[in-house]
């Protein structure tokens, strides 16, 4: 009934299903939010490698190289931020800093 790309796709389906319900849901600690973005980018790489493999195209391994580039950046600098953050305040909540844009 299914074939392997339909399980891939169902595969990638979820996980970002779960990493956007992480974004949504956890919107007080930053580390976990972090962690539900590397899981949308991962859902999505996944997909670009099933289906540049199931076309017989490159592009997607191209993306795939790309995105985990982008990744891997949005890592370093966000986990620089919640360094400074935790240095600066003591704790990597995010009601504080929400607090600090709504005055604005």
């Amino acid at each position: 009934m299914f074939t392997e790309l339909n399980y891939i796709i169902a595969l990638t389906c979820i996980l970002f299903v779960i990493g956007l319900i992480g974004v949504v849901i956890n919107r007080k600690n930053i580390i976990m939010i972090l962690l539900s973005i590397e899981i949308l980018l991962l859902s999505v790489n996944l997909n670009f490698a099933a289906l540049s493999i199931y076309l017989d195209d490159v592009t997607g391994h191209i993306f795939v190289i790309f995105v985990l580039t982008v990744a891997a950046a949005e890592s370093a600098i966000g986990l620089s931020l919640i360094t400074c953050l935790y240095q600066l305040k003591g704790s990597i909540e995010t009601k504080p800093i929400r607090k600090k844009f709504n005055k604005i």
